[in-house]
């Protein structure tokens, strides 16, 4: 299984007018091809940092990171990700379509190519014959699935969403999750995915990353045990809830660390 994230010491500092801020500190991770990753900690912790690292929106001041072997300047570059940012983040004077075909547009895709990949994006994200709309004209969950929608257009190996359902409502957040796990299970991708829900970290991911308060450590990394196919009622079998257990139980070690 070839590795798509090296992460080796990985430390950033900010430096701002009130001192250093510690974001990261330490992190070794591995990330392999077709793994499900969530990322799991309190607020400030580093997993949204961790992501920006990776797509080089953020730059280390320590350690190493690699993503597919290169450094995230030549990845980005090379568009080898897709980014779901927590908000949808869509141009509302563009309609769905256009709004997925925006990267391709950019990539310089004649009309032809981009016409294809938007009509197979969108029906994978469930937004078939939803094309002419705007975004105003989409609830919620419906603008998420167009950004995943534009992220997927590339059709780049790995996809980095950063707490993309933390707005939604329970009712809606579960019919997304579901239809994301469908959605890896199609494409196969490598998913790192930031969040603060314990349930949705445990039905999503084949891998688990705890992370404590700043600085940002791994506090550890949990191997999933659920089999493959996780209907919604799988949250309430023993396996189920030890792995949460054990997570919780992750989280609340991380409070020990000492600044």
């Amino acid at each position: 299984m070839s590795t798509v994230i090296s992460a080796n010491k990985l430390s950033l500092t900010f430096e701002t007018n009130d001192g250093p801020v510690h974001a990261l500190a330490d992190v070794d991770l591995e990330i392999n091809a077709g793994e499900f990753v969530s990322f799991i900690g309190p607020s400030g912790c580093g997993k949204t940092t961790f992501l920006r690292v990776v797509a080089d929106l953020e730059q280390p001041t320590g350690g190493t990171i690699s993503v597919n072997g290169m450094s995230p300047d030549e990845a980005r570059l090379k568009r080898a990700y897709g980014y779901v940012f927590q908000a949808p983040a869509l141009l509302p004077w563009r309609t769905v379509e256009k709004n997925a075909a925006l990267p391709l547009e950019i990539m310089g895709k004649d009309r032809a190519e981009i016409a294809e990949h938007v009509k197979r994006t969108l029906e994978m994200v469930n937004l078939a014959g939803f094309e002419k709309k705007f975004p105003w004209q989409l609830s919620g969950g419906m603008q998420q699935r167009a950004s995943i929608a534009r992220a997927l257009a590339f059709d780049a190996d790995l996809l980095l969403m950063d707490e993309p359902f933390g707005a939604l409502d329970e009712i809606v957040r579960d019919h997304l999750n579901e239809q994301l796990l469908k959605l890896w299970a199609d494409t196969r991708k490598t998913i790192c995915f930031v969040t603060h829900s314990i349930p949705e970290a445990v039905y999503l991911s084949t891998k688990i990353v705890v992370m404590s308060p700043r600085p940002g450590r791994v506090i550890d990394v949990i191997q999933s045990s659920l089999p493959a196919e996780r209907p919604l009622d799988i949250r309430e079998t023993p396996e189920f809830l030890e792995i949460a257990h054990r997570v919780r139980e992750g989280l609340k070690a991380g409070h020990s660390y000492e600044e």
